[in-house]
């Protein structure tokens, strides 16, 4: 195999890496912008009503990012000394820089996850805490939707809800992929977001805005959401500039994540076809299990090749399709994990 310039790099580590389309560039040109901070700004606003209105929830607050859209949501719902239930592997939990901790005194209660990747309802029950001055105060059962690609089922989402109303916690969804879990269940969003209090979506993962989230949840608690994006820096001025991005997403990109599906399903096959063992994605996110495999040589071989790839930062492998990855892309990020085998005889 002749080794590919890289003047146009396939790049599959993550969706967070899309660049604006055109039709995005020029909704972000036109936009009509005010000071977001005293509420002036007007594609902010709308944005904020339009995702609200399609969640089902009452109202939004446009963020820099899902991390912070995160946080905030965890220290509007909880004081210091209170405590939130989250997977072991969750992003609230473990890729986000211990920011409840850190900066709210919220007490994480890790559990192990599921194979689909929820938490099991008994377990989460069994974490409670009783109401003794020697135990952090559950307040919170946080989940995530995808979570590494997974899709939590309709029914699992009702159970949980369920016990976590039952002991009177307040229920959050982080969730940065759930158009992709929309698309995958052939659902609508109100499907998914009823069964919690406040959600966050992210608009620069899979619809490919450059930036930003939204926290929806009601009126009330953001309202006391705004202010905790002023405590952590998240209030922006003339912020319609990037909301355009996402009413243009919302609006363009959001069947589309149809395409990535399809696509991370044919690398599979391709993949597992060529002698790797991979899992067969449910949306855009899939793992090549690497313990038999030179990872170092791996990730070196794909660089000199202008293919991008999470090789060493995981357990696994993580291959991420979004929407500047074409077939062609898959067609030829498939070959290269293919001569490596045949180069490595592996």
């Amino acid at each position: 195999m002749t080794t590919q310039s890289n003047s146009r790099w396939i790049d599959l580590r993550s969706d967070t890496v899309t660049q604006p389309t055109e039709a995005m560039r020029q909704a972000m040109f036109t936009a009509d912008v005010g000071d977001d901070v005293w509420g002036e700004d007007p594609t902010v606003i709308r944005l904020q009503q339009v995702l609200a209105e399609r969640a089902g929830l009452e109202a939004g607050l446009f963020l820099p990012s899902g991390t912070q859209s995160n946080l905030v949501a965890l220290l509007t719902h909880c004081g210091r000394g209170d405590e939130y239930i989250v997977g072991q592997q969750a992003h609230t939990y473990r890729y986000e820089g211990g920011g409840a901790a850190a900066l709210g005194g919220i007490q994480p209660q890790p559990l192990p996850m599921t194979e689909f990747g929820g938490l099991d309802l008994h377990d989460v029950e069994k974490a409670i805490k009783p109401d003794d001055c020697h135990f952090a105060r559950t307040r919170l059962l946080c989940l995530e939707n995808t979570v590494h690609g997974k899709v939590l089922p309709l029914d699992y989402l009702a159970q949980a809800s369920e016990v976590a109303q039952e002991y009177g916690l307040q229920r959050h969804l982080d969730g940065a992929r759930i158009f992709n879990a929309v698309m995958a269940l052939g659902c609508k969003l109100t499907d998914i977001s009823q069964h919690f209090d406040t959600v966050s979506i992210c608009l620069s993962k899979g619809l490919g805005a450059p930036v930003g989230s939204v926290l929806l949840g009601p009126v009330d608690f953001i309202e006391q959401a705004r202010r905790w994006r002023k405590v952590t820096g998240g209030g922006m001025r003339q912020a319609g500039i990037l909301a355009a991005a996402g009413l243009h997403a919302l609006d363009h990109h959001v069947e589309r994540l149809a395409d990535d599906h399809r696509r991370a399903r044919l690398l599979a096959e391709r993949l597992q076809a060529a002698g790797y063992s991979v899992a067969t994605p449910q949306t855009n996110i899939l793992f090549v299990d690497s313990s038999e495999l030179p990872r170092t040589a791996l990730a070196q071989w794909l660089d000199r090749h202008g293919i991008k790839a999470d090789c060493l930062g995981r357990d696994n492998i993580r291959l991420v399709t979004h929407l500047d990855v074409s077939d062609a892309d898959i067609d030829r990020a498939a070959e290269v994990f293919t001569e490596f085998l045949r180069e490595h005889r592996l």
